[in-house]
């Protein structure tokens, strides 16, 4: 059973920064696509950012010049920098990962990020 374990979420003051990881474990399949999706109260789940094994990376305009997407395929884990964090940030953060050979992905339990004003 595959299972991502996500990492670094907390409480920070606008303008600063925090570092999510997300490791993959349960199978020998390779990830072919990592991301770090987000929801906010009351709204809908949206992609942040995504990576590809091929290091292809894909942000949200929202996010572009302040996050930082990032893996390490030998430990299939995917790494999001986010700077310059702004209030709108605040969200509970969650990893993906999809593995084509089984046309199939899976989620992390989410990490919650909060940035202060």
């Amino acid at each position: 059973q595959v299972q991502l374990v996500e990492s670094g979420g907390g409480l920070v003051q606008a303008g600063g920064s925090l570092r999510l990881s997300c490791a993959a474990s349960g199978t020998i399949f390779s990830i072919n696509v990592m991301g770090w999706y987000r929801q906010a109260p009351g709204k809908q789940r949206e992609l942040v950012a995504a990576i590809t094994s091929g290091g292809g990376t894909n942000y949200a305009n929202s996010v572009k010049g302040r996050f930082t997407i990032s893996r390490d395929n030998a430990k299939n884990t995917v790494y999001l920098q986010m700077n310059s964090l702004k209030p709108e940030d605040t969200a509970v953060y969650y990893c993906n990962a999809y593995y084509s050979v089984i046309d199939s992905d899976y989620w992390g339990q989410g990490t919650q990020v909060t940035v202060s004003s």
